[in-house]
This record gives structure tokens, sequence and C-alpha cells, in this order.
């Protein structure tokens, strides 16, 4: 490498809600030599932000544009209504969209589940982030639905939520573009994929190496037994005495069943 060339790294961005965190772990114990940048963004701007070359990779919400982006869905998210706490609906376990028909539903401009009718009686204006969306929860004005880890995400002691059984969900991929497919996206992949370090999908471990400093490949040469013992003992039971490397009744050379010598 010339002194203009920057060491290779992997940029990868991820949403609100998405939590990356056992995947770096993973990355940095495979790649150590190769830094791992996390960048978050906002789920509408995940598009753009690799479109524009600003991260190799992306933890997004489906859904993406797939003429233009690459994508893995990895889990789909439960979604809740987020209460306060002394709200009627924590009567329940879980409520459908019907349950919600006479509340307030918030719908914040960065809401990222795609209904095709809202639920419930609309606000008079839509909040800009869901974290305003959860001030007005928390100030009695209404109610949100949103992924189960945006719920965790915004936490707040005076709220709760309950499952919505029939509401939409919200889907998580990996994503990278379309003509940006290199052999550190095929790494990551590998890892969210669960492929083991080994995997001939992904990138190969170095070979280990001896004391002696030859490379190893863990492969015995042809033609050669693992055992010297049971080499011998094969060629020893041509007779039709020998039964494998377990021993069985046949005799070996120490003579009798307990090996001891016959008295003259």
């Amino acid at each position: 490498m010339t002194g203009s060339e920057a060491p290779p790294s992997f940029r990868l961005a991820y949403v609100p809600g998405v939590t990356p965190d056992k995947w770096v772990r993973i990355w940095n114990e495979r790649l150590p030599d190769v830094p791992l940048a996390l960048t978050q963004v906002s789920a509408a701007g995940a598009a753009g932000v690799l479109l524009d070359g600003g991260a190799d990779a992306g933890l997004v919400r489906l859904p993406v544009d797939r003429t233009l982006l690459s994508a893995i869905p990895l889990y789909t998210e439960t979604t809740v209504v987020l209460i306060p706490k002394d709200h009627l609906v924590t009567a329940a376990d879980e409520v459908t969209v019907a349950d919600l028909a006479d509340e307030i539903v918030l719908h914040p401009l960065d809401d990222v589940l795609g209904w095709e009718r809202l639920p419930g009686r609309p606000a008079l204006e839509r909040p800009a982030t869901t974290a305003d969306a959860v001030e007005l929860v928390a100030a009695g004005i209404g109610v949100l639905l949103v992924p189960l880890s945006l719920a965790r995400l915004h936490h707040r002691k005076d709220l709760t939520y309950r499952t919505v059984t029939d509401a939409p969900a919200s889907g998580v991929a990996l994503s990278w573009p379309e003509d940006a497919h290199t052999d550190l996206v095929e790494d990551f992949i590998g890892i969210v994929r669960g492929r083991t370090v080994n995997s001939t999908r992904g990138r190969q471990p170095e070979p280990a190496r001896s004391k002696g400093g030859r490379q190893t490949s863990g492969k015995q040469p042809a033609g050669k037994q693992t055992s010297g013992k049971q080499t011998g003992g094969a060629r020893r039971g041509t007779g039709g005495g020998h039964r494998g490397a377990s021993g069985g009744k046949g005799k070996g050379r120490s003579g009798g069943r307990g090996g001891k010598p016959r008295r003259p």
C-alpha cells in the first residue's frame, strides 16, 4: 500500500430503533484491521445516504427502491400503541385498531408504518418527529402507534404500550447500492446471516501456521491415515482375526486375554 492509499474501512448506517451492537462486535472480532464506523440516519433519509456514498451499507426500514438498492430482509417488528400508564387500554394485554377508534392517534411526519387508512381520530397537526409525538402522548393529548423498538427507544416511566394485533408492521433490512456489492459488504452479509468464520461464502481466514513457520491446512495428505496404530493393525489383520481399532476379540502381540505369559 502506498502512502496515498487509505486503509480499508466499513461505514454502516442504521435507522432509529435498530441496534447493530451484536453484529458490530462480531465484525470487530473477525476483521480487527478494518474499522467499522456507525452513522445513525433517519428512516426517510437512509436511501439517500446509501446512494450518495455516505455509507457502504445500511440497516434500514422497508420498503426500499429495489431498482437502485439491494436489500436482505432481516426481521419484522411488532407494532404497539404507546399510551399513558393510567389509560383504559392498559386493561387489555393486546388491542386491535378498532379498539382505538375513539382515540386521537398521532401521526408524526417521520412515521414508518405504511397506513392505508389512519386509525382513530386525527390530531389537529402532525408532530414533526416521533420524539415530539411521544411528548404529546405523555401530556395526554393522544396515543401513538410505532414499531416496538421505537417504543423502547423512547421509553418513559409514565408511559407503557400494548400490542396492536392488526396494525401494519415495519420490516428491517440490510441494504446497499446495487452497483456497490463489495467484499466488505459480503463480509457483513455473512455476519447478519449467521455464517461462521469458515463459511465458503465469506472471506476466508488466514491459514494457521506451525511452529516451523509452514502453513497447515488442517487436512491429511492423500493416502495417509489419521492414526499410525490403525494402519499397522490393518496390516496385521490380513489373516482375518483383527476387528479394527476397537480391539474386539482378536489377539495382539501381547498374547492371551490378559496379556499374561504362559508358564513353562
